[in-house]
């Protein structure tokens, strides 16, 4: 039964679906913190807002490279691309959870979230979710690299 789910796990569609669903949640990190920029008026903030903006092209930028077919547009190295371009939204992901953790409990960069709002619990899940997915697109898809070669 493990070998089944080892290989499952390990098949390209799951990496596939994996890839897929990272990449979707990342999009939505990135157009969380445009609405907190735009609409919450995060952009008149020094620093945070730049920052918010900031969030919002790099993870909708790696997002979309995640769910492009990279195999066909860079041929040999299109996995590579994929682990980076996965390890990166992972990173943007995680550093926003950390973020947003410290400006919930201290002052980050003079500014301060006051409670645990919807967009603050939103935020949380969606950055937290993106990151593991990330993550684990990025072990999946290393592995399945190594067994490949190997």
């Amino acid at each position: 039964m493990s070998t089944n789910l080892t290989a499952f796990i390990r098949s390209p569609r799951a990496i596939l679906g994996v890839r897929i669903l990272g990449a979707l949640v990342l999009v939505f990190v990135g157009l969380d913190h445009y609405y907190e920029y735009s609409a919450q008026d995060y952009s008149v903030l020094p620093t945070i807002g730049t920052l918010f903006l900031l969030n919002f092209i790099s993870a909708t930028a790696i997002g979309l490279i995640l769910l492009a077919p990279l195999e066909r547009i860079f041929h040999r190295t299109g996995a590579l691309v994929m682990q980076a371009a996965a390890l990166s939204g992972a990173g943007i992901a995680a550093t926003s959870l950390v973020a947003l953790l410290v400006s919930e409990q201290t002052k980050l960069f003079g500014f301060m979230e006051s409670n645990y709002r919807p967009e603050i619990i939103i935020a949380i899940a969606s950055e937290a979710s993106a990151a593991v997915l990330l993550s684990a697109l990025f072990a999946l898809a290393y592995g399945h690299r190594r067994v490949a070669v190997m």
